[in-house]
């Protein structure tokens, strides 16, 4: 499958299309956020403002304040580390509805090496308040979720990753409805539960199948939504599982 940066690329693209109050900022690295697809169809509604994520996120607050719904994009690393104390008091606490979504995330991205890859992005949007936090699986989930952060009236977090990744939600795995905030069982079992985001729901689909040949029912929950958590699942599978 895709990556779901490609995924967020093209559902933005698509979103413009249908919402003229959608803007779009990037801090120079639109070609691999993806974010270009958007620019080059929507110019006058897309702004690369350079290397300077702080102001990033500063201008989107502004842009939300005045009624646009702001889509802002970079690398993890960058915009949630650089940029943490704009999010904290441009976006969070006063409660504006600014949409950061990012790529290269987590430490998938190898060779870039270590100043590149956001391994903190995760916990630090889960501590900004009124955030909803999400990390979709594949390109299918990455689509749906990216239209449910914008119709949701918030500031959402949402991390993508660069590597194309298998895609879990089709044939094998019929897609569900994705809701901000409710996980999908993948798989059922009876011995454990797997509970993942992102990149490491396939890897725990694998799992599953190789726990399954020697004879161990595990249950695959993607958790895509780690704010707010599903917590009736996480109890659900504590109480029918052994582990």
């Amino acid at each position: 499958g895709k990556s779901t940066r490609v995924a967020y690329g093209e559902t933005l693209r698509e979103l413009g299309r249908e919402r003229s109050d959608i803007v779009v900022l990037d801090a120079d690295l639109s070609k691999s956020t993806q974010t270009a697809l958007f620019g080059k169809e929507f110019p006058d509604r897309w702004f690369n403002i350079g290397i300077q994520e702080a102001n990033l996120v500063s201008m989107a607050s502004g842009f939300a304040s005045s009624g646009y719904v702001p889509f802002i994009s970079s690398f993890a690393v960058f915009l949630v580390c650089k940029g943490f104390d704009q999010l904290r008091m441009g976006v969070a606490y006063p409660g504006i509805n600014v949409k950061v979504v990012t790529s290269h995330g987590g430490i998938s991205i190898g060779q870039d090496g270590p100043s590149q890859m956001g391994i903190e992005d995760l916990g630090l949007a889960c501590s900004l308040p009124g955030f909803v936090v999400c990390c979709p699986a594949d390109e299918v989930s990455a689509r749906e979720l990216v239209r449910d952060t914008a119709a949701h009236d918030s500031a959402v977090y949402l991390r993508t990753g660069r590597p194309a990744v298998p895609i879990i939600y089709g044939v094998d795995h019929p897609p569900e409805t994705f809701r901000l905030g409710k996980s999908v069982q993948i798989e059922d079992g009876g011995d454990v539960t797997i509970i993942a985001c992102g990149l490491m729901v396939s890897e725990a689909l694998i799992a599953h199948d190789i726990l399954a040949a020697e004879g161990i029912g595990a249950r695959v929950i993607d958790m895509h939504t780690l704010k707010p958590l599903d917590g009736e699942s996480v109890e659900r599978a504590a109480r029918e599982t052994g582990a």
